[in-house]
């Protein structure tokens, strides 16, 4: 009952994505989101709480999904769009949370959370900016790639 080698796929570890700018950048959302989540957990509100750790998974999984490669074997969606997306609505979401977490708070902890929820926006912002410049429709990269160095 030896296994078939063709079969065996191994896990190959994108380095590069974690040196890019967009690697970067997820990494930064991670570390503003766990700062955020410390700061809402030592305030003890659970609502900010559920909201960053809720975030904190949906950043991580994109962040191995790029690491692992895993949106090249899982073509079921187009996941740049997914991604954006996700930083668009996380982005409204957070400045809104982040808002009313600043202007509301009792315990400096929530003050804290909200500013680096706040932050956690901005970056989120600046994400989806890269991802809607960097996605093309219905037109292939070199084409996009040579219009854009002209410009």
């Amino acid at each position: 009952m030896s296994e078939d080698p063709s079969r065996i796929t191994a896990m190959e570890v994108d380095t590069a994505f974690i040196k890019s700018k967009r690697g970067i950048l997820k990494v930064a959302e991670m570390v503003t989101l766990f700062v955020a989540f410390v700061c809402f957990a030592v305030a003890s509100r659970p609502k900010y709480i559920a909201a960053t750790v809720l975030e904190f998974v949906i950043t991580s999984l994109l962040l191995l999904l790029y690491l692992f490669k895993l949106n090249k074997r899982l073509t079921f969606f187009f996941w740049p769009l997914v991604d954006a997306f996700n930083s668009v609505f996380a982005a409204v979401y957070f400045i809104v949370l982040s808002l009313l977490a600043a202007t509301t708070y009792t315990v400096t902890g929530t003050l804290v959370g909200g500013i680096f929820g706040l932050v956690f926006a901005g970056l989120m912002c600046v994400d989806s900016f890269v991802l809607f410049k960097n996605i093309t429709f219905n037109q292939p990269r070199s084409e996009i790639n040579t219009v854009n160095n002209e410009h």
